[in-house]
């Protein structure tokens, strides 16, 4: 059983960029907010580990958007992130 949901998700996010994660917008580009391709990766790996496994780095760096994410990591655990 995946450990990824949408809380943890932005949870992990908002680690990376330093900030409240209400504080996120669903549909904000996260590159905008200071997420460079050196933690977009890192998330990549992360949620890897937590059950995204075919994750790849473009799924997440075409669309930088949190609402985005989960919606692809949702299709990839085969459940509701």
């Amino acid at each position: 059983m995946s450990t990824l949901s949408a809380d943890r998700l932005r949870a992990d996010v908002a680690e990376l960029l330093a900030c409240d994660p209400a504080e996120i917008d669903p549909d904000e580009d996260l590159l905008d907010r200071g997420l460079d391709s050196v933690r977009l990766m890192s998330l990549v790996e992360k949620w890897r580990e937590a059950g995204a496994t075919d994750l790849e780095f473009p799924d997440l760096a075409e669309q930088p958007e949190l609402g985005h994410w989960t919606v692809v990591i949702e299709k990839l655990i085969g459940g509701n992130a």
